[in-house]
Parts: C-alpha cells; structure tokens; sequence
C-alpha cells in the first residue's frame, strides 16, 4: 500500500529481522484465502497503522512485483506483492499499531513519512525497487491505466 499525505510524502515502515540488515517497505502483507487484493491492503494497513479505507477509498492498483522470496524457518517460494496506491486529506496520520502481530512489533523498527527525493538519495533498502521513479507519477495525478510491474528485490 503506498500511503501518501497532503505534503507528498509517503509512509515507510523499517523492519529488521534476524538475519536481515535494516530494510523499508509499504505496508502491507499477507493476504487471506478469501480476500481480495484490495482487501488484504486495506486490513494490512489498518492493522499496521490503524490508518482505515475502504477497498474502494484505496483507488486502482498502480503496481506489482512478484519474485522468489526465501526468510530461512519461515518461509520460502514465490511471492506477488500488489500495490495501491492513496492520498490522504492531512499532513501524516495517527498512527495505531495495536493490531501489529507479534512477529511484526519484533521486528519493526520505525515509521517514517519520506519526501520523493529522500527515496532518490537514501543508501538504505527500499522496496519495492523503482518507488521512487513510480511515486513521481503518482503525485503528478497520473495513475497508471495498468499495473506497473516492478522490479523484484
């Protein structure tokens, strides 16, 4: 979910795992036998932020990125992230995370709003690849006709 405020910023949530340097990522995550894409993106972002939208407040999908993901003693295979893509009315949101599981309070580390071209000039990991090339155009008002395909990490 790419989740951005009145002054373009756009929500980012660093994690750490075990093994894993210091990465950041949309919010999202896994999504249920009987959901919808829009569905697990709308109840991903509410539990991690608490921040609430309707399916039809999140907008079209603008992207998506699928690849081969290996987290040793959790999980292993082929992964598809789909991304939508809202603007908030207000500077920033309240931010809520009592919905956090408990693997994802372990392991996230802060959230952060980021300027367009804090993404360009970070040396840390930003996924998906391409967000910032891709937010560009999202604030510019232009949405995508199709899903974007992103590259995968």
């Amino acid at each position: 979910m790419i989740l951005a405020d009145a002054e373009d910023r756009i929500l980012l949530i660093a994690y750490r795992g075990k093994l894993d340097p210091l990465y950041w990522i949309t919010p999202g995550g896994g999504m249920d036998a009987a959901e919808s894409p829009a569905q697990a993106a709308a109840r991903e972002l509410a539990e991690e932020t608490g921040v609430r939208l309707s399916t039809t407040e999140l907008g079209a999908q603008v992207a998506t990125a699928s690849g081969h993901l290996d987290i040793p003693g959790w999980l292993s295979g082929i992964f598809r992230e789909d991304y939508f893509f809202h603007r908030l009315a207000t500077t920033g949101a309240e931010l809520d995370t009592t919905g956090l599981l408990e693997y994802e309070s372990r392991s996230i580390v802060e959230y952060r709003w980021w300027r367009r071209d804090e993404l360009t000039r970070t040396d840390q990991p930003v996924y998906p690849l391409g967000l910032a090339d891709l937010l560009g155009e999202l604030l510019a008002g232009r949405t995508p006709a199709e899903p974007v395909t992103l590259p995968w990490r």
